[in-house]
C-alpha cells in the first residue's frame, strides 16, 4: 500500500516536484503527465487539485496527505493535523491600497477573496468594516471604486504597484504545508511515517 497525495495544482505542484526531485525522488512521471489528474509512482499515489479542494480530500480521508498552501487553511480551516512547513511557496497576506489613499469618513469598504482571514484580522483590530468578496483580479475594486482596499496575497507585489497600489499593512506570512487525515496520520503511520520523513530530510548542499 502507498500514501495517497493530494496536491495542489500550478505553482505549488511544480515547487513541490522540484523539493522531490532534490531529496532524490524521481518525479518524471508527474512533471509528463500531460492532462492526467492521477498519476502512480513508485513512491505514492498523486492526484491533482485546487488548494481548497485538497484540504477537502484530505478531510474526507481520500488523501492521507495535502500539500497546500498555507493561506487556503488559514481561510478554510479545514479538520486535518496541520504537520509542517515547506521551504517554497513562501508568500504573505496584506491590506494593499492606493498609494497617498486619503481615507473616507465613513466605514471601509476591504473587498477579498478571503473573507475569512480579512474579518479576523479587523475583528482582532477592534475595527468595524464591509467587507466585498471577490474572485478574480481584486486589484481592480479599488482602482473602479468598489473597495478603499484589499486584502490578498502578496508575493513580489509587481501586480499591485502596477496596478498604483501599495501595502499598508502586512496580516500574517505563508508557507506550503504538509497536512494530514486524521484517521490516516493513525491507522496508516507505518506507510507514511518514510514518506513525510523523505519530506523533512535535510539536502546536503554540494
Amino acid at each position: 500500500m502507498k500514501p495517497v497525495i493530494a496536491l495542489t495544482k500550478g505553482r505549488v505542484e511544480k515547487q513541490f516536484l522540484a523539493y522531490l526531485e532534490e531529496r532524490g525522488i524521481d518525479s518524471t512521471p508527474l512533471v509528463e503527465k500531460g492532462r492526467k489528474l492521477s498519476v502512480e509512482t513508485d513512491q505514492a499515489t498523486y492526484f491533482f487539485a485546487k488548494g481548497v479542494d485538497v484540504t477537502t480530500y484530505v478531510q474526507h480521508g481520500i488523501a492521507d496527505l495535502g500539500i497546500v498552501g498555507e493561506d487556503i487553511i488559514a481561510e478554510f480551516q479545514p479538520d486535518v493535523f496541520n504537520l509542517f512547513p515547506l521551504p517554497f511557496g513562501a508568500c504573505k497576506m496584506a491590506v494593499a491600497a492606493e498609494k497617498d489613499k486619503d481615507w473616507p469618513d465613513r466605514k471601509k469598504r476591504i473587498a477579498s477573496k478571503y473573507t475569512n482571514i480579512t474579518k479576523q484580522y479587523y475583528l482582532e483590530k477592534g475595527e468595524s468594516i464591509d467587507i466585498i468578496k471577490l474572485e478574480g483580479s481584486v486589484e481592480l475594486a479599488p482602482l473602479l471604486g468598489l473597495a478603499d482596499a484589499i486584502v490578498d496575497i502578496v508575493e513580489t507585489g509587481t501586480t499591485l504597484k502596477e496596478n498604483g497600489l501599495e501595502v499598508i499593512e502586512d496580516i500574517q506570512h505563508f508557507t506550503a504545508r504538509v497536512i494530514a487525515n486524521r484517521s490516516s496520520l493513525k491507522m496508516k503511520r507505518n506507510i507514511l511515517q518514510p514518506y513525510l520523513s523523505t519530506l523533512q530530510e535535510e539536502v546536503a548542499q554540494s
